[in-house]
């Protein structure tokens, strides 16, 4: 008899199961209300994110630490989550009515609540995709803080190097530390974290924070601190979901309550019956695309377009921003800021008040343009789907007459570079078989005209940006799925068109779709990764390339 062969899994098998055990892994904790990251109940989480080894986590796998990742992982988590022990994960439970003050980490929109100098209140209002994203940065903050405590404990009676000593003295001392304090600080850390002294220099600027004094060397020690402590005296780091959280997640509260206030607002304007075209992107580019010539032109009457935008782009353009904001206001835009959790504000544009279209076009007929900021992840369902339903009050069912729908977003690319721009046609759901494909108005033609690298295919919707791993994307990438770049909200924002359109039928089945995406990463190369850091005026061209094709099809509607 011939031997059975043995089956050798690849490296993107293994790395995909990981992905699936993560998964299946973080719902399960969800449900039990607790675990201890580094202990038995978190070792799945732990073992599933070093088999991954995602690219924006760099060198999680090796002794020394990984500081470009580190810097990734702290720009999203608050303020002080180095020194707290217990973590607990809340709905919205009235924090922002006592007395605590909100922490909002920079790179992520989410109220934090510091409780005591042990307790860390996060509040979950967008999802699911929320919590993993939290949980993976947790996971990976506490393996990291692991291995600094490995590289400073001597024996198991808890003795320490000098170099930690030395550091734990600059800590505590609570104070701005001279600039020959600071050096010889970093040289002890350098040693430990098995890193140059010129690359914690570096990066030592990067941490800075007006909230906390020597932020870096703050978050490097208390890791390692209470890291030293779980082990020497079991005294383990707790993760808690709160009970309200637990009971309201996934019923679409904040989300409903985000799109009735958007619904009122529609039918106070009389707008219902009008065209809706709803396009999902950031508060800048479709509002300076309609009005910055308007608004800047006698100002910056020798700039082009483009470099308007991108001195808008500027922290330091306030005022221009402020001019383009008042003078869309005066001019048929309406503002919704969000109060239900979403951190999804919305404009709404009524563009009889300022377009000129050609021809003869009744005012009934003009576009009501209403764009939604940034959902995250799981969120882009629930706010779409609670967004498309029919308007309920006083008993009347009120049905929005939704022309398209366009949604441009930042995504990875896997044949590009920063800047390029990708049209897809179909969404896959990573780790299961689930795809949507659909006919996207907007081609790969339209930007013939724009000098940007343009590719279509498939996007893959990833659980988190932060469990990009390479063997993964690149079986994507060559194999027939045809994958040409991931992001976080694609498949779901179809999955709720498609039920909306095909199913409910709570808006047309002939529903013009419009999907693009501008590279923010490529994480297949080297240095190119979501952790390097972000594109800078780079994105501004094609952001505005992208605004400018779905806004001329929007606006040639009527003439259609």
């Amino acid at each position: 008899m011939r031997p059975t062969a043995s089956h050798k899994r690849t490296r993107a098998q293994e790395s995909s199961g990981a992905i699936e055990r993560m998964y299946i892994t973080m719902r399960h904790l969800f449900n039990r209300g607790f675990y201890k990251p580094m202990g038995i109940s978190g070792e799945t989480l732990r073992e599933s994110l070093l088999i991954l080894s995602p690219e924006i986590y760099g060198s999680i796998s090796d002794e020394k630490i990984e500081l470009e990742g580190l810097l990734y992982v702290i720009d999203r988590l608050p303020y002080g989550i180095e020194e707290c022990r217990y973590i607990n994960l809340t709905s919205d439970e009235g924090y922002k009515n006592s007395h605590f003050k909100p922490i909002i980490p920079p790179k992520r929109r989410r109220n934090c609540y510091r409780i005591d100098e042990e307790q860390m209140n996060i509040e979950i209002t967008r999802g699911r995709s929320e919590i993993y994203d939290i949980l993976t940065h947790l996971t990976f903050l506490y393996i990291e803080s692991h291995k600094i405590m490995k590289q400073v404990v001597i024996n198991d009676e808890g003795d320490v190097i000098r170099d930690w000593k030395k550091l734990e003295e600059a800590v505590l001392v609570k104070r701005d530390l001279s600039q020959k304090d600071k050096e010889i600080a970093l040289t002890h850390t350098a040693n430990f974290l098995g890193r140059t002294f010129e690359e914690v220099n570096q990066i030592y600027p990067h941490f800075e924070s007006p909230h906390i004094k020597n932020r870096f060397l703050n978050i490097i020690y208390y890791l390692g601190k209470l890291a030293i402590e779980e082990v020497l005296e079991e005294n383990k780091r707790i993760i808690t979901f709160s009970p309200v959280l637990r009971e309201r997640l996934g019923h679409h509260i904040h989300g409903e309550q985000w799109a009735l206030r958007v619904k009122k607002a529609l039918k106070d304007a009389d707008f219902m019956d009008r065209p809706l075209h709803i396009i999902s992107a950031n508060m800048h580019s479709v509002l300076n695309s309609l009005f910055a010539r308007k608004a800047l032109g006698t100002e910056f009457k020798d700039l082009s377009d483009l470099d308007i935008y991108k001195k808008l782009s500027l922290s330091t353009s306030l005022k221009l921003q402020q001019k383009v904001w008042k003078k869309a206001l005066a001019n048929g835009m309406q503002f919704i800021e969000d109060a239900s959790g979403t951190n999804i504000d919305v404009q709404i544009f009524d563009t009889a008040q300022f377009y000129e279209f050609q021809g003869d076009v009744a005012d009934a007929d003009k576009p009501v343009i209403i764009v939604m900021d940034y959902a995250f992840g799981e969120q882009a369902y629930e706010t779409m789907d609670e967004l498309l339903k029919p308007y309920l009050a006083e008993g009347n069912r009120d049905y929005l007459n939704i022309v398209s729908i366009s949604i441009m977003g930042k995504a990875g690319i896997l044949n590009g570079q920063k800047g390029d721009i990708m049209i897809p046609n179909a969404h896959v759901f990573e780790g299961t078989a689930d795809n949507y494909p659909f006919k996207n108005k907007l081609k790969k033609a339209d930007f013939n005209d724009v000098d940007l690298k343009v590719c279509s295919g498939t996007m893959i919707t990833v659980l988190g940006t932060s469990l990009q791993n390479r063997d993964i994307l690149r079986f994507f990438n060559t194999s027939t799925w045809n994958v040409i770049g991931l992001e976080m909200e694609g498949a779901h924002y179809q999955k709720a068109i498609q039920s909306a359109s095909r199913i409910r039928g709570s808006i047309s089945p002939k529903i013009a779709v419009r999907y693009a995406y501008y590279a923010s990463d490529n994480p297949l190369e080297s240095g190119s990764t979501l952790a390097s850091g972000g594109l800078g005026t780079t994105g501004v061209k094609p952001t505005y390339a992208i605004t400018e094709k779905m806004l001329k099809q929007i606006l040639d509607e009527p003439k259609n």
